[in-house]
């Protein structure tokens, strides 16, 4: 607050900048940086690089357990049952195979 009107119209964006140049910001930079490569590593040994990846990303280092996790299937497909004396599905409607 020091230096600031607070009645001044631009005041917040005033003290917002104030806050925010005392934020470390390169080192956070390096930290994230820091995440990813070790969350890349992880995925790229687990074989799921791009979901480490994205994990770290976004998570930081709570991300590095997404490789360890199990994966997803999709639910099996039902087994498809053979048309009643047809090779495939009826001819759409116009076409010459009939």
């Amino acid at each position: 607050m020091r230096g600031v009107d607070p009645t001044q119209s631009g005041a917040f964006v005033h003290i917002f900048t104030n806050l925010m140049a005392l934020v470390p910001w390169g080192e956070l930079v390096l930290w994230q940086i820091l995440f990813i490569v070790v969350g890349a590593l992880l995925g790229w040994w687990r074989g799921r690089f791009k979901a480490a990846v994205i994990a770290s990303l976004v998570l930081g280092p709570f991300g590095w357990v997404v490789p360890f996790l199990p994966r997803r299937t999709p639910p099996p497909l039902p087994a498809a049952r053979p048309l009643a004396g047809r090779e495939g599905p009826p001819p759409l409607p116009g076409s010459k195979k009939r």
